[in-house]
C-alpha cells in the first residue's frame, strides 16, 4: 500500500515540474523567462526545474559542500541564464570555495544588470580592495574619532560613570579595563561602553591608580601614583597583593607612573619623583633601578611612558621631550627621539613594530628602528590631555582623555566610510519555524570584529522585525578548537621521525581532550590518517602512517583536504603543517598560494607551521602563515608547543549565533525565504541579506 506521505510527495513533485508552486507562491526569481506564464496562468517548466536545482544548491552551500553548490547553481542557470538571484548565489559559492576572482565576475554581472543595489556594490568594492591591499605592509595612517565613552551622562552630566581616565587595557574579547585616576577605581567596560564590573583596589582602596598592563600569567598590574606601590589583580579584577613602598632605595617609589614587562616577567616602572626606572622581578622583589646621570647621559628628569620590546627599554621624558633607549640591565644605549620632539609625552605602548605615544592632544606612532614619528590623531584646539592610547582587537585605537573625561574610539577613515563587512554564513532551519543564523562580522581589512552583543544586531524577514530574536553566543569566547595536522611525507623528512612524533604528541596533549584532531599525510597523494579525540594521538608514531615517503608532497591538495574536514567543525579551527618547511615544485601545482589563502580565510581557517629543522621555512609557507593569522614554530623550542593550540584559540573570531522564530509560509518547503541581518558598532554598520528553505513537507 502506498502511504499518504508518498502520495503527497509525488503530487508535490509533479506540481514543481509543472511550475505551479512558482506561480502560486514562490516568486523568488524575477527574470523574464522565470515570470513568463502559460495560458493556464502557470509559470514555465524551466522556472520550476531551475527553482528545484536552486533549492538543492542553497542547501549544499549551507552544508559546506561548495563544489556541489556550484554545480547545482550552474544547472539552475542552464534553465534561467538571466536570473540574477542564482548568479549572486553562484558568486557566493565561488567565494567560499576560494575562487574570489570568479565570484567577483558573477557579482559584477548581476550588479551591472541592477541587481543587489548598494549592498552588492559595497561587497564587490570590499573584496576588490582586499585582493589589492591584503599583501601590502600597512604604514602608519590617520585615525579619526568613531565615538566615545563619556565619564558622565545625563542632560547636565549628573550621572558619574568614571572620573579622569588615565590608562586603558584592551582585552581579547573586545572589552576593556580602564584606570580611573579621579574616581580611584578600575572599571571593566564592554564594546558599547556599558560598565559591568568595578574594582576599588586593595582593602584600603586605590590611591590614585595610574597605569595598567597584563602579565604573562593573565594577572593585571596597576601602578598607584599617590600610594607609591604596585598592585596585582587577577584577570577578573580581584585584588591579590601589592608591593613597593615610599622611599629612595631599591624597590621603593616616589610617584610610580607607567609600567612595562620583559619576556622574563621582570617589571619596569617609571618613578617620577625619583627620576628613574625601578625594576622588579615577577614576584615583586626589587632588583635595581636606572636612569640616573652617567657618563654620556645627563639622566632622566621626568620619566613617563615606558615600553620594553625584545631586549630594549624605551623611556619617554616629560621635561626633555625625548625618548631614550636602555638595555635590560639599565645601560644607556642612546636616543630614539631627540629632545624637544614632544611637548609632554605620557604613556607609551607597543604597537606592532611601532611605539604609540600620547603627547597632549596628539597621538604618534614611532618607528623603533629609525625614531621617525608619525601623527595618527589630533583632537584639535579644544582643552585635551591624552594620556594613553592602545590598539584594540577590532583594529581601533582607544585613547583616554584626562581633561574631557572621555575614552575615544578612533578608527581609520576607510573603515568609517565603508562600514562593517557582514556575512550570513549559515542558516539552520531544520527545526523551522525556529531558525538559527551564523553571522560573520569583519572590518574591511578582514579583521574579525569581536565583543558585539544582542543589541548590536537587527534581524529582519522581508525588512520586518522577526519574532523571538535571541543572541545565542559568539565564537570569540570559545575555548575549543578543531585542528588538522598535515605531516610532510617528502624524502626530506626521512630521519625526522622523533621530531614529528614530538610535535604531534605535544599538540594533541595541549588540546586537553577537547575538539577534534585530524591527521593528514601529505605524500604524492594526501591521505587522512586519523580523526577523533586528541587523546587518541598522545602515543602517535610516524611509523603507523599509511602514506609512503615520496619525492615531493602535494601540499596544496593536502591543505584542501584538511580544510574540507574543518568547514563544519568548531568555529575556531586551524591547520598545522609539520615538516622541514621546504616545498617542492609540485607542492602548489594545482592550487596557487592566493587561491589557498582565500579558501582558508573565507572559511575562517588558520594555518600555522611546526618546523623540524631550524631556519628551514620557505617563502611559500611563511606567506600562508602570515596571511591566515598563523604562526611558525620550531619543534624543539624552549617553551614547548602548547602555544600552538593556545595561539589558535586566542586568535579573534567574529562569528555570532542568532536565532528567531520565522513568520513566513514555506509552501511545503519549496519557497525561498529571505532573511536580513544588520550589525552596528558605534557609528559603523554593515548588512547582509540571504535566504533559505524550510524542510520539505
Amino acid at each position: 500500500m502506498i502511504s499518504k506521505k508518498l502520495i503527497k510527495y509525488l503530487f508535490v513533485s509533479c506540481l514543481i515540474a509543472a511550475g505551479f508552486f512558482a506561480a502560486a507562491d514562490n516568486g523568488a526569481f524575477t527574470s523574464e523567462e522565470a515570470v513568463k506564464k502559460s495560458s493556464t496562468g502557470a509559470r514555465s517548466a524551466k522556472a520550476g526545474f531551475a527553482e528545484e536545482e536552486f533549492r538543492r544548491g542553497v542547501q549544499a552551500y549551507y552544508r559546506g559542500s561548495y563544489n556541489d553548490a556550484i554545480m547545482e547553481f550552474e544547472k539552475a542557470l542552464s534553465y534561467l541564464p538571466e536570473e540574477n538571484l542564482i548568479i549572486e548565489w553562484l558568486g557566493k559559492a565561488y567565494y567560499r570555495a576560494g575562487l574570489e576572482g570568479t565570484a567577483l565576475a558573477q557579482w559584477i554581472t548581476a550588479s551591472d544588470k541592477g541587481w543587489g543595489g548598494l549592498l552588492l556594490k559595497n561587497k564587490i568594492e570590499i573584496i576588490r580592495e582586499r585582493r589589492i591591499n591584503d599583501n601590502a605592509c600597512e604604514a602608519p595612517i590617520k585615525y579619526t574619532e568613531n565615538g566615545s565613552y563619556p565619564g558622565r551622562t545625563g542632560p547636565k552630566g549628573e550621572n558619574l560613570i568614571f572620573s579622569q581616565p588615565v590608562s586603558i587595557l584592551p582585552n581579547p574579547d573586545g572589552t576593556v579595563w580602564v584606570v580611573a585616576y579621579g574616581s580611584n577605581e578600575l572599571i571593566h567596560m564592554d564594546i558599547n561602553g556599558y560598565v559591568f564590573e568595578r574594582s576599588f583596589g586593595p582593602l584600603a582602596g586605590f590611591d590614585r591608580p595610574m597605569d595598567i598592563l597584563r602579565l604573562s600569567d593573565g594577572n593585571l598590574l596597576v601602578t598607584e601614583f599617590a600610594g607609591d606601590r604596585v598592585s596585582i589583580f587577577n584577570k577578573n579584577g580581584k585584588f591579590i597583593k601589592s608591593f613597593g613602598s615610599k622611599g629612595t632605595g631599591t624597590g621603593c617609589f616616589v610617584g610610580p607612573q607607567y609600567a612595562s614587562v620583559d619576556e622574563l616577567g621582570n617589571i619596569y616602572v617609571t618613578d617620577f619623583g625619583n627620576c628613574r626606572v625601578d625594576v622588579f622581578d615577577k614576584d615583586g622583589q626589587g632588583l635595581f633601578y636606572f636612569g640616573n646621570k652617567t657618563a654620556g647621559f645627563s639622566g632622566l628628569k621626568a620619566p613617563t611612558g615606558i615600553a620594553v620590546i625584545d631586549s630594549t627599554v624605551y623611556v619617554a621624558d616629560a621635561v626633555s621631550g625625548g625618548i631614550y633607549k636602555f638595555d635590560l640591565a639599565g645601560n644607556y644605549l642612546g636616543m630614539l627621539c631627540k629632545d624637544k620632539t614632544f611637548i609632554h609625552p605620557e604613556a607609551m605602548k607597543k604597537w606592532d613594530k611601532y611605539l604609540v605615544l600620547c603627547d597632549k592632544n596628539k597621538i604618534y606612532s614611532i618607528d623603533t628602528e629609525t625614531g621617525a614619528a608619525f601623527q595618527n590623531v589630533s583632537t584639535g584646539n579644544a582643552p585635551s590631555r591624552l594620556t594613553c592610547a592602545v590598539p584594540d582587537v577590532n583594529g581601533n585605537l582607544l585613547a583616554t582623555d584626562y581633561i574631557t573625561n572621555e575614552i575615544y574610539v578612533m578608527a581609520k577613515l576607510s573603515e568609517l566610510v565603508g562600514g562593517l563587512f557582514v556575512q550570513i554564513e549559515k542558516v539552520h532551519a531544520e527545526n523551522f519555524p525556529k531558525v538559527t543564523l551564523e553571522v560573520k562580522v569583519e572590518n574591511r581589512h578582514r579583521q574579525a570584529v569581536v565583543g558585539l552583543k544582542e543589541s548590536n544586531f537587527v534581524v529582519t524577514e522581508k525588512k520586518a522585525a522577526v519574532k523571538d530574536y535571541r543572541f545565542q553566543g559568539a565564537s570569540y569566547v570559545n575555548d575549543t578548537a578543531d585542528i588538522t595536522l598535515i605531516i610532510d611525507r617528502s624524502y626530506e623528512t626521512s630521519g625526522k621521525d622523533e621530531a614529528i612524533d614530538t610535535a604531534v604528541r605535544e599538540i594533541a596533549g595541549a588540546m586537553g581532550g577537547k575538539g577534534t584532531l585530524r591527521i593528514v599525510s601529505a605524500g604524492s597523494v594526501p591521505v587522512q590518517e586519523y580523526e577523533g579525540s586528541p587523546d587518541g594521538a598522545l602515543k602517535f608514531s610516524v611509523k603507523a602512517l599509511k602514506n609512503p615517503l615520496s619525492s615531493g608532497s602535494s601540499l596544496d591538495m593536502a591543505i584542501r583536504l584538511a580544510a574540507n574536514g574543518l568547514i563544519n567543525g568548531e568555529k575556531k579551527r586551524a591547520i598545522v603543517l609539520i615538516g622541514t618547511g621546504n616545498v617542492a615544485p609540485v607542492s602548489f601545482e594545482r592550487y596557487g598560494l592566493t587561491d589557498i589563502t582565500t579558501y582558508l580565510n573565507n572559511n575562517n581557517i588558520i594555518l600555522s607551521s611546526v618546523l623540524v629543522n631550524q631556519g628551514g621555512e620557505s617563502k611559500e609557507i611563511t606567506y600562508l602563515c602570515q596571511h591566515t593569522e598563523g604562526n611558525e614554530y620550531y619543534v624543539y623550542r624552549s617553551q614547548g608547543l602548547s602555544a600552538v593550540v593556545s595561539d589558535i584559540i586566542d586568535t579573534p573570531s567574529g562569528i555570532y549565533i542568532l536565532s528567531f522564530t520565522s513568520s513566513q509560509s514555506t509552501s511545503f518547503g519549496q519557497k525561498y525565504l529571505p532573511v536580513e541581518v544588520e550589525a552596528y558598532m558605534m557609528n559603523r554598520s554593515g548588512r547582509d541579506d540571504s535566504g533559505y528553505f524550510a524542510p520539505l513537507q
